[in-house]
């Protein structure tokens, strides 16, 4: 049988921050056949965080591209290294904003154009909702196939008709369940290694500091189990620009004691096995990648109710209204912080699509068919 030849794929990934949605295309870029499908990641070029060694070991190039602020800079420069690529494929992770990318590709005479939706939206980022409610039917323009990686991220960017036509992709945030799956031997090693008592609870979260994680709500909710609970721990992973207002807000609390700020990490598959609970009120997501390997920790979830349903794989896992007062969410938290079973959930997080090493598969199929092979 002859083999079919490798396909080089322009990723547009916007800035590398380290954010949820670089962790999921690097998921995915780890596990395809690197000798049928090949990245290539287009990142603005005031990135932080790229994983240059990485990437380059395993054959792709980073491609640094001027910031779409600088928007001639940027379409110049993009399609002369689309151009050069000779891409078939252009695969554009910037949510509405792929309507300066897709528009570029179109210009460079890129056959598939893929618009990707990671995330929805919340009134309460009313400036931020403008630009984002003005550009998404123009991010379909250019795009000539839709991804998403949930309904309610599908529905937001492509429109619900558009969804539910079929005529968008769902292609989940999956991980590597081996990686994340729960280990008692590491909660002991990594709790040791923090300095966490025996009988503290420890609450965890991972998100970058910015208004849509809604790091103040936490802050607020910590404070109110304290009352009820002497010894609990606060863990955020992360950072952001609202790091400092929130670290600023902790000691107007008089909460130092209680909250642990551990920057950016490469070690977040064993900060989970020493957390007891994992909590996100965020304001909106697409569906938080975080959230899977949570779940695949075995850890009970907190999870706002602007977050899909979709980001349930665990029984355990549950959703409450950011309209309900900060004693409400304490109250739950501690509740279930308090019947902790850690237990193997590989099946469950398998059974909901969730597996990076399935999923890959799917994704390299799709690649192909797209061409036409």
């Amino acid at each position: 049988m002859e083999e079919k030849e490798q396909i080089r794929i322009a990723h547009i990934v916007g800035k590398w921050i380290g954010g949820g949605v670089e962790s999921i295309i690097m998921n995915y870029y780890r596990n395809i056949n690197h000798k049928k499908i090949q990245f290539d990641f287009f990142c603005d070029s005031d990135s932080t965080d790229i994983p240059y060694e990485e990437i380059e070991k395993l054959g792709g190039k980073v491609i640094l591209i001027p910031p779409y602020q600088k928007i001639f800079k940027y379409h110049k420069e993009l399609k002369k290294r689309l151009k050069e690529g000779e891409y078939k494929i252009v695969h554009s992770h910037i949510n509405t904003l792929s309507v300066f990318s897709l528009y570029t590709a179109k210009k460079a005479n890129t056959p598939i154009r893929i618009a990707h939706s990671h995330s929805t939206t919340n009134k309460k980022e009313y400036k931020k909702n403008i630009m984002k409610l003005m550009l998404r039917p123009f991010s379909k323009k250019f795009a000539t196939h839709y991804f998403c990686c949930s309904e309610l991220a599908g529905k937001f960017q492509f429109g619900t008709k558009t969804y539910n036509e079929g005529n968008v992709y769902l292609l989940n945030n999956a991980i590597d369940i081996e990686k994340f799956k729960y280990n008692q031997k590491v909660r002991e090693k990594k709790r040791k290694e923090l300095q966490i008592k025996e009988n503290t609870l420890v609450i965890g979260h991972i998100g970058r500091f910015v208004t849509t994680k809604n790091h103040t709500f936490l802050i607020d909710i910590i404070e109110e189990i304290k009352k009820q609970k002497k010894e609990v721990l606060l863990i955020l992973v992360g950072k952001g620009p609202l790091e400092e207002e929130i670290k600023k807000k902790v000691k107007e609390k008089k909460l130092e004691e209680n909250v642990l700020f551990l920057g950016q990490r490469k070690d977040a598959n064993e900060l989970y096995q020493a957390f007891d609970i994992f909590v996100m009120p965020s304001l909106y997501e697409g569906l938080p990648v975080v959230a899977v390997e949570a779940q695949s920790a075995g850890l009970p979830c907190i999870l706002s109710k602007e977050i899909t349903k979709e980001a349930k794989a665990l029984s355990s896992t549950k959703f409450i209204g950011l309209e309900e007062d900060k004693r409400v969410w304490a109250k739950e938290m501690i509740k279930t912080m308090m019947k902790i079973e850690r237990i193997n959930t590989e099946k469950n997080i398998e059974e909901k699509g969730f597996n990076i090493k399935r999923e890959s598969q799917k994704l390299e199929k799709k690649y192909r068919e797209l061409i036409g092979e």
